[in-house]
């Protein structure tokens, strides 16, 4: 017969068939491809429904506040006003005051969060007796609110009866209590101390995590290239983990720019404006009823954190691709 071939035990080749079947299986795969999608949907469908109901559709309803008269004192005339509000916000002085208040808020409390977070996560890589422990304890602080966080320090900051000032009277530091939080020079350094400690720890968990993936290999090679501990940190550590690091600043700038649960539980924004973040403002004005306003005060925040996003991430990938 043709098309067929006999096999050494005499039962027919099915070679010719063979590509007859082809098709049957390929259609078969892909209907089981579509019942699985169809599944694997229906599994995420609830969260899909949960994010679009209380993320997005708040987002949106909020969003289209900003282009109207939303005033809570005014309910009756809600009208379009466009570009009013942000017309408004950028009239007001206070606004470019708390614009550099945000900025110096985020500056001066990552980079002591990333060099101590570096340092605490390069200690905790070594194994030691009780590392489990120090581990524990360090990483304790990230499951407290930051809004109780706040009020710990003000109570530590108390310009009467602050633990602050009787530990700098005893050490000799100081002969006169410091009213820490009711002075504008140093209500922003407390709470940058503040924020400083609470943000440690965040740092800590990325890079220790990132430091494990590391292996031992690597440093007893340049350990037997004779490279030492500083060396070793910026031409092998730094380098293997710096997407870790560069993500893990990225994040963290824009959690603080939105954080004002530390400066709020601590001095509300006072005085005279000195500690308020563009996000505590927003909160001040929130509580005046004028949501129009602070609705476009938060578009606001949303445009320069997305802008900031765009150019870090733009340089990070031409610094790499230098590299490479």
């Amino acid at each position: 017969m043709s098309g067929q071939t006999t096999t050494a035990t005499g039962r027919p080749s099915t070679r010719a068939g063979a590509p007859s079947a082809a098709p049957h299986k390929s259609t078969r795969r892909r209907a089981f491809s579509t019942r699985r999608g169809l599944v694997i949907l229906a599994f995420m469908l609830p969260a899909i429904i949960f994010v679009a109901v209380f993320t997005y559709y708040p987002m949106l309803a909020g969003s289209q506040m900003a282009f109207r008269n939303w005033n809570l004192n005014n309910l009756s005339n809600t009208d379009w006003v466009g570009l009013g509000n942000f017309q408004k916000i950028f009239a007001d002085p206070n606004f470019y005051v708390i614009l550099g208040n945000s900025v110096l808020w985020v500056v001066a409390s990552i980079i002591p969060q990333f060099i101590i977070g570096f340092a605490l996560a390069l200690w905790l890589r070594r194994k030691f007796v009780f590392r489990g422990v120090y581990q524990a304890l360090i990483f304790f602080p990230w499951a407290i609110s930051g809004f109780l966080i706040g009020i710990l320090f003000r109570w530590m900051f108390n310009g009467e009866f602050g633990v602050i000032n009787d530990l700098l009277m005893k050490a000799g530091l100081i002969d006169t209590a410091i009213p820490w939080l009711a002075e504008p020079g140093t209500a922003m350094t407390a709470v940058i101390i503040a924020n400083t400690w609470y943000g440690v720890t965040f740092f800590a968990i990325m890079i220790l995590a990132a430091l494990q993936s590391v292996p031992d290999e690597v440093y007893e090679a340049a350990a037997l290239d004779g490279s030492g501990k500083v060396r070793t940190l910026f031409s092998i550590t730094i380098p293997y983990i710096s997407t870790t690091l560069a993500l893990t600043v990225l994040l963290r700038v824009i959690w603080i720019f939105n954080f004002p649960d530390i400066i709020w539980a601590m001095t509300g924004g006072g005085p005279a404006n000195q500690t308020h973040i563009i996000t505590t403002w927003m909160i001040s004005i929130t509580q005046r009823g004028d949501y129009g306003q602070a609705s476009a005060l938060g578009l606001i925040v949303m445009v320069i954190l997305l802008v900031f996003s765009a150019f870090y991430l733009m340089a990070i990938r031409e610094k790499k691709g230098a590299r490479s």
